[in-house]
């Protein structure tokens, strides 16, 4: 038996035929470039999040950088983020010349840890990203209530989280700005690059339609500078597809996670802390073992293929040497990165696999 960290191939063959369906009428209307099929998405995807205004746009990252630019953070600003995250989250803030500054994450639920965040606030502070990693909720009251307090404005990374829950809200609508990733392995995924934002900020919204669009809302007008950043016409019309699907997905990964969670038993394995505030969508399910690249090698030798997210923490990013961090800054989140393992984890995956999985485990 084989099984990889993810196969995308059998969740396309499940939807193959309305998939197809879907492009062939995008490529008789030529609709290649926004238009009709984005539009409709747009609107389906902010009901979904119980939101106002959703665009899409080319990809997470785009969506992170157009955040950042929609709130005026810009050169001298400061914008703390967690730094247990893919560098893409604190890419938004240098492509606007702001400063990334990291905290930790919290040693059990590995996402942001809030009560370190109020000691990075300087007058240069301008916002707060929080990110609902491998698909689960941080706490976003504890979050946002920081940032009321200092004025800041508050986003969510929510690129591995669609669909997540939080007290009983969708993740996306507990923020300023909210930023998604359709990159083709996320739980919502295109079939290529693609991502969103999301807001019940009327000029927000605005904002950030025209930056994607060459900074226009008036054809050949343009009010400021922007970007192409718009979403293609497929990606939309796919996109609309898979969101019918997502809460189907979504709970055939939370029973898999609870096979996992109930099965594996070798007390040399560490899981991800899920607090009873929010419901996780498994984008990824990772565990955490001294002997990390032991046991990954032990698993290969069975045909099970896990993965590793992050190896390498945003502050000891050579990317990021200029920031002046150093090893043992950040010691949860370097942990972590010495420590995690990510398991197969898509909807597809069969009781026996996940067995196989388990057992696999529990011998190591």
């Amino acid at each position: 038996m084989k099984i990889p960290f993810l196969d995308l191939k059998k969740q396309y063959l499940s939807v193959k035929d309305e998939v197809s369906d879907a492009i062939g009428r995008v490529l008789d209307d030529s609709a290649y470039s926004g238009g009709p099929y984005v539009d409709a998405f747009e609107a389906e995807f902010a009901k979904y999040c119980g939101v106002k205004y959703s665009t899409g746009v080319s990809s997470g990252t785009d969506a992170l950088h157009l955040a950042m630019r929609t709130l005026d953070i810009e050169a001298g600003d400061e914008v703390i983020l967690p730094v247990n995250t893919f560098v893409a989250t604190a890419w938004g803030v240098s492509y606007v010349n702001a400063k990334p500054v990291f905290v930790d994450c919290d040693p059990e639920s590995w996402n942001i840890d809030h009560k370190a965040i109020e000691s990075k606030i300087t007058d240069k502070t301008k916002a707060i990203i929080g990110v609902h990693l491998y698909g689960q909720p941080f706490d976003a009251d504890e979050v946002k209530k920081i940032a009321r307090k200092y004025n800041l404005k508050f986003v969510e990374d929510c690129a591995q989280a669609v669909g997540a829950l939080y007290k009983g809200r969708r993740v996306g609508s507990l923020s300023d700005v909210s930023c998604f990733s359709f990159y083709p392995g996320k739980n919502l995924g295109a079939y290529g690059e693609a991502g969103g934002l999301a807001t019940d900020n009327a000029e927000y919204d605005k904002r950030i339609r025209s930056l994607r669009n060459h900074g226009s809302l008036v054809k050949y007008y343009h009010e400021e500078l922007g970007f192409n950043m718009r979403m293609d016409g497929i990606h939309g019309a796919v996109l609309s597809i898979k969101l019918k699907y997502l809460d189907e997905w979504n709970e055939k990964r939370r029973s898999i996670a609870k096979s996992y969670r109930q099965g594996i038993k070798n007390p040399k394995l560490k899981m991800q802390r899920c607090p009873d505030f929010a419901s996780s969508v498994y984008h990824l399910f990772v565990i955490t073992t001294e002997d990390r690249d032991g046991l990954k090698s032990y698993l290969e030798a069975k045909g099970i293929y896990p993965g590793i997210h992050y190896p390498v923490p945003c502050h000891l990013q050579k990317a990021y040497a200029h920031l002046g961090y150093k090893k043992g800054d950040f010691p949860n989140a370097e942990h972590l990165s010495r420590s995690c393992l990510s398991l197969p984890m898509y909807p597809e995956l069969t009781e026996e696999e996940v067995a196989f999985v388990i057992d696999a485990l529990n011998r190591y």
